[in-house]
């Protein structure tokens, strides 16, 4: 398996050169993030934590995710001992319901919190930012700040940098449009299934090949009428926020851009005006994977983030 490079150098690269033993072990088998609730930025949520050395990792998710989707990420870094946490966002997930007014700023305040928590427990050292979607965006503010100990971002198709395609796709879907205004109440063994055909539709590349248990899991969270639709609705109230959400200027750290070649809800349109401002920024675009690489890729995201930044030249 191996990647393209589309950065600064715009260098095109062969098959990935693995500097890192990432296939299962005996350990990785046994080491899991532990699980706990948290009040961060004045949202009571859930954190997956993993233990381990280097500058600590915070994942952020998706639009309508949780941190679940980080799961085989961290099974992947729990083999090399490198410190993760990922984090369910205000109103996602097991978190609590945002609150009314603008959303960013809600989940900026988990953000800058998250970043805290997760460099104290690591003796004060910087915090990569992974963030996938809207957690790409999230991780994109939170590096524009000269506060936050912020050593690093890797925003994975990051929304907000071109306003096209991902809610419109989510709301024109028939199966969507049958739960929205269907005359009859729709049962929630058939909510889940169509919750769970459009996230297979939508966010893999290869929808057969799909983990179940990441499937089972976002279903989960909202498999119910009432739940999918509000989760529509807050992606309705969402739009107007990313039209313009950044000060691209402002980030001082290194970045890397990180998108599936076959991403069907964020197009890559927005990413040159990100490396054309931030010094120190690259993309690479990973073949034969969707909107979310670190459920679909997760070794190969992995060794990324693991060399992750490389030294200044």
């Amino acid at each position: 398996m191996g990647f393209m490079s589309l950065g600064r150098s715009r260098r095109q690269a062969g098959p990935l050169e693995r500097s890192f033993v990432l296939s299962p072990t005996r350990q990785s088998r046994t080491l899991r993030a532990d699980e706990r609730r948290l009040e961060l930025g004045g949202t009571e949520t859930r954190v997956l934590e993993l233990e381990g050395e280097g500058p600590p990792l915070l994942l952020l998710h998706g639009y309508a995710d949780s941190a679940d989707t980080w799961r085989p990420l961290l099974s992947e870094l729990a083999a090399t001992g490198r410190g993760a946490m990922a984090v369910d966002l205000t109103g996602f997930g097991t978190a609590s319901p945002l609150e009314a007014g603008d959303m960013l700023p809600q989940w900026d305040a988990l953000v800058t919190d998250a970043v805290a928590h997760a460099s104290e427990g690591a003796g004060g050292e910087d915090v990569i930012i992974v963030g996938n979607s809207l957690g790409g965006a999230l991780s994109l503010r939170a590096a524009q700040r000269a506060d936050l100990p912020v050593g690093g971002i890797v925003p994975i198709a990051p929304a907000g940098l071109h306003m096209a395609r991902w809610f419109s796709i989510i709301e024109s879907t028939q199966l969507v449009r049958m739960l929205r205004y269907s005359p009859f109440p729709v049962p929630e063994g058939v909510v889940r299934q169509i919750v769970a055909r459009v996230y297979r539709e939508l966010a893999f590349h290869d929808r057969a090949g799909a983990d179940p248990g990441i499937v089972d899991s976002f279903v989960a969270h909202i498999g119910t009428i009432e739940r999918s639709m509000g989760v529509l609705d807050i992606g309705r109230r969402l739009l107007p926020e990313l039209e313009d959400p950044f000060e691209l200027g402002r980030i001082d750290c290194p970045l890397l851009l990180v998108w599936g070649e076959h991403d069907r809800m964020v197009y890559t349109d927005g990413a040159e005006r990100v490396l054309r401002i931030v010094d120190y920024s690259d993309i690479e675009i990973i073949p034969a994977c969707g909107h979310c690489p670190q459920v679909e890729v997760p070794e190969l995201l992995a060794e990324m983030l693991l060399r992750f930044p490389e030294p200044r030249e």
